[in-house]
């Protein structure tokens, strides 16, 4: 078993949550979708994606389709020139508009 797996393993039980493995799929999905946002948005947008990917897919929503919308909105949010919600939102650790 990988560091990995014995990590979210134990997450996994310490939050009374189903404490089989996770699956290649889902794994490949959280980790490709913190990629995008950490390099589409900003670095520190990666963990707390994942969390809002987490939050919805606990309210029902399919992972796939969850990380489908995220991964969509964070090419389009590198692509676009409008500040939108990030504009006045700035934090200590220079989180805001990163351009790659």
């Amino acid at each position: 078993m990988s560091t990995l797996e014995e990590w979210t393993a134990a997450v996994r039980v310490s939050l009374g949550l189903d404490p089989g493995p996770l699956t290649t799929a889902e794994i490949k999905a959280v980790l490709d979708l913190a990629r995008d946002a950490a390099h589409a948005v900003d670095r520190v947008a990666a963990p707390l994606t994942a969390y809002l990917l987490g939050m919805a897919v606990g309210r029902g929503l399919a992972l796939p389709d969850a990380s489908d919308r995220v991964r969509a909105l964070a090419a389009d949010w590198a692509e676009s020139t409008e500040p939108g919600l990030n504009g006045p939102l700035r934090w200590p650790y220079g989180a805001g508009r990163h351009r790659a």
